[in-house]
């Protein structure tokens, strides 16, 4: 079950894609309906309208639990913002699970909605990424890999159960990404499941 933050952004068409390959999702507004779980998306939206959302219900703290248990999180455009340890232009402050800075609205208006593509460690062919005033990720620590770059920075990032990307691969036809995030979800279920197997009764 793929929980997706539904309080901005185009959580439908995250729930979309997810569906197209085979997922259960849920729509998560409430601590409540996060538990049960097995991912969480964090979408598009304005990162400070959101992190007050979550501060509000709770989830703030939820979701910090939910990434230490090992499970996945996706954050897009504003989700990984959410996702970052540091946060400029202007400062914010943040769920700081990726050791990263990004920069809030780094492309200004000008980048209002374009579609490039470029090569990725996910495929062969160049991905299709579509940004919407996307952030800048500046930098990041030596324990994330980049898994795809635009204009010299990162774009698509991984550290062990938490991925980030500064485009919008829900308004995508590939479905790489959301591939690639449903297996590092089930790799984290298979772990938490051994692990609980072999913990002392």
């Amino acid at each position: 079950m793929i929980g997706i933050l539904a309080v901005q952004g185009d959580f439908a068409a995250h729930a979309a894609m997810l569906r197209s390959l085979g997922a259960q999702t849920r729509e998560v507004r409430t601590v409540a309906e996060l538990q049960g779980c097995d991912g969480l998306i964090l979408p598009g939206g304005e990162s400070t309208t959101q992190l007050q959302f979550l501060q509000e219900e709770g989830l703030f703290e939820a979701i910090r639990k939910f990434a230490r248990e090992g499970r996945g999180i996706f954050g897009t455009c504003a989700g990984a913002i959410l996702l970052a340890t540091h946060v400029k232009n202007p400062e914010q402050q943040s769920l700081r699970l990726l050791d990263m800075t990004v920069l809030r609205n780094a492309y200004g208006r000008q980048l209002a909605s374009d579609v490039f593509f470029a090569p990725t460690k996910l495929k062969a062919e160049p991905m299709e990424m579509v940004f919407i005033r996307g952030p800048v990720i500046e930098s990041v620590s030596p324990g994330i890999e980049v898994l795809a770059e635009y204009a010299g920075k990162p774009a698509l990032v991984q550290k062990d159960n938490l991925l980030a990307a500064t485009f919008h691969p829900e308004l995508s036809d590939d479905p790489t990404v959301h591939r690639y995030f449903l297996s590092m979800v089930a790799r984290g279920a298979s772990a938490n499941s051994l692990s609980a197997s072999s913990s002392p009764r």
